[in-house]
């Protein structure tokens, strides 16, 4: 209790390299908004760079952060309906205003005044979260456990993605980077019904990527070439997943004509691109960010819910809140993560498996 209220544990961000497990005040949950009991949190390579380097998108500090999420509805505030108390729903985490020029054309991850829960907003880094309903979506109809449910938001990112890139059946897609939102866009290109060419520097994931669907997997070294791929090998779409200056190198490196390059990782900086190419091999640079709700949610749950056997080869454990930085964040920082998605179960004590 402080202060007589209520109280949970959440991981607090308080500045560069400073996140504290404390104990904070249960969120009440305000109009349209369900108060969650958060189940499973992802952590991404958002939250490590705020970690490392921020806050950029963060808030100075004390903030919960957390934006991959779900969890059982605790309660419900004024004027919600088609929810009941003990529900499981995953969160779409982004929050649109419905009203601006790019929200009516169901654009809403380019809203004017877009806001992210976790990034932006208090998050789900904690025990309980408040939530708008309205970007909340009940998971039993997909048959999704809680930990599952949690890799929602990611995979509609990537389901976004693949739809910037008018992926479509018999294409050739190149995925470069088959880490926290590569993986995803694998399998969603598979089931596309697409050839898909898996590139990273680290066999384990792309044992798991070809469980995914890839094609092909080709482990990448220092000094790789493109030509290495193949004459025969003409991708349709590029999806560059890593946010490295080498990553979008070999991208470039490896387009042709009439190729289109999806910049899916955040570049830092700016890259020296050669235009005249561009123009005449008719390549498109085509960006891409978060997920459109509405049409990108829901086909991001089905995509979920369609793999046989589940999802443990892609997020096999969940830590507790306590080993969010030594155990999450910090092996994701220094290289040596062990998993393509990191969880956390904010109730857990020790680190359990996913099933």
């Amino acid at each position: 209790m402080i202060d007589g209220a209520p109280t949970m544990r959440a991981a607090v961000f308080h500045g560069k390299g400073d996140i504290r497990i404390s104990e904070v005040p249960i969120p009440a949950p305000g109009e349209g908004e369900l108060l969650l009991r958060i189940a499973t949190v992802g952590i991404c390579g958002t939250d490590v760079h705020e970690f490392v380097a921020g806050p950029h998108r963060f808030p100075v500090g004390p903030f919960i952060p957390g934006h991959e999420f779900a969890g059982t509805i605790e309660a419900m505030g004024a004027g919600v309906t088609d929810f009941e108390v003990g529900g499981l729903v995953t969160s779409g985490a982004g929050m649109a205003c419905g009203e601006c020029h790019w929200c009516v054309r169901n654009s809403t991850n380019l809203c004017e005044r877009y806001v992210t829960i976790g990034l932006e907003v208090p998050g789900g880094l904690a025990q309980f979260a408040a939530v708008p309903a309205a970007i909340c979506v009940d998971v039993a109809p997909y048959g999704l456990n809680p930990v599952v449910a949690a890799l929602a938001q990611p995979m509609s990112i990537a389901v976004h993605a693949t739809r910037r890139g008018r992926l479509q059946g018999g294409d050739a897609a190149l995925v470069i980077g088959a880490g926290g939102i590569g993986a995803f866009i694998t399998y969603a290109a598979a089931q596309s019904g697409a050839r898909v060419i898996v590139l990273d520097l680290d066999q384990s994931r792309l044992q798991v990527a070809s469980r995914l669907g890839a094609t092909r997997v080709v482990e990448v070294g220092s000094g790789f070439d493109p030509g290495e791929l193949g004459k025969g090998v003409i991708p349709t779409v590029i999806y560059e997943a890593t946010g490295t200056s080498a990553g979008l190198d070999l991208a470039l490196g490896t387009a042709q004509r009439g190729t289109r390059v999806v910049l899916v990782g955040m570049q830092s900086g700016s890259s020296e691109v050669e235009l005249r190419r561009i123009t005449l091999d008719e390549i498109e640079l085509i960006g891409t960010n978060a997920h459109a709700f509405a049409s990108d949610f829901p086909e991001g749950l089905r995509l979920l819910a369609s793999r046989n056997g589940g999802w443990a080869d892609v997020a096999p454990m969940l830590i507790p809140l306590d080993d969010l930085v030594e155990g999450g964040i910090r092996p994701i920082m220094e290289g040596r993560g062990q998993h393509i998605k990191t969880l956390i179960d904010p109730w857990a004590d020790r680190p359990r498996a996913a099933g």
